[in-house]
C-alpha cells in the first residue's frame, strides 16, 4: 500500500502535467478574452479552480499519492507566485499575462472597433453608463474595459492632473 510514495516516476508525471496545464489554461483564458473572467483575474481563476480540482484528486482518487498531490499543489503555488512576482517587476508580462484594459467610448463617442474587438455591445455600455448613474453616452468622458471584466465609467468634467487613462489600450496620448 503506497500512499505517501509511490516513485519517482509520478512525482516528475504531475510536475510536467501542472506545469503544461497551468501554461495551457492561461493561454485558453487570454485567447477567449477579458469577458470571460468577469469580476476574477485570470489567476485567481486558475489556481481556485485548479487547487480545487487538486486536492478532490488527492482525497478523491487512489491512483494519486500525497506526495504527487503536494506536488501538484505545490507547482501551482509556485507558478503563481512566480508569475505574480515576475508581473509586478517587468510591465510586458503584466500586459502579456493580465491584458489590458481597453477604452470603450470616448468623450461621448463609442470606439466600434474597440467593442467588436472586446465582443461588447452598445447596450452593455449604456448599462454601465446608468450603473454609474449617467443619463447618456454625451455624459461619459470615458467607459474602459477592465482586465477583470467590469467597466468602469468616468463622467465629463474637468480633467486635471494625470489621466486616470493612462496604460489603457486606445486611449489617446497627451
Amino acid at each position: 500500500m503506497h500512499i505517501f510514495f509511490d516513485g519517482w516516476e509520478g512525482i516528475v508525471r504531475t510536475l510536467i502535467l501542472g506545469i503544461l496545464a497551468y501554461v495551457m489554461i492561461v493561454t485558453y483564458l487570454r485567447l477567449s478574452g477579458l469577458r470571460t473572467l468577469s469580476k476574477m483575474n485570470a489567476f485567481d481563476f486558475i489556481v481556485t479552480i485548479a487547487l480545487g480540482s487538486t486536492l478532490a484528486s488527492i482525497l478523491l482518487s487512489k491512483e494519486v499519492t500525497l506526495a504527487e498531490g503536494t506536488v501538484a499543489v505545490g507547482t501551482l503555488v509556485g507558478l503563481q507566485f512566480l508569475v505574480t512576482w515576475i508581473s509586478v517587476r517587468a510591465r510586458w508580462v503584466r500586459r502579456a499575462i493580465t491584458g489590458e484594459p481597453l477604452l470603450l467610448l470616448y468623450n461621448g463617442e463609442l470606439l466600434d472597433d474597440a467593442l467588436k474587438r472586446a465582443r461588447v455591445t452598445p447596450d452593455e455600455v449604456h448599462m454601465a453608463l446608468r450603473g454609474a448613474g449617467l443619463q447618456g453616452m454625451q455624459n461619459a468622458h470615458a467607459v474602459v474595459l477592465e482586465t477583470d471584466g467590469t467597466f468602469t465609467v468616468l463622467p465629463q468634467g474637468e480633467q486635471k492632473g494625470k489621466s486616470s487613462l493612462d496604460g489603457v489600450v486606445g486611449a489617446p496620448t497627451a
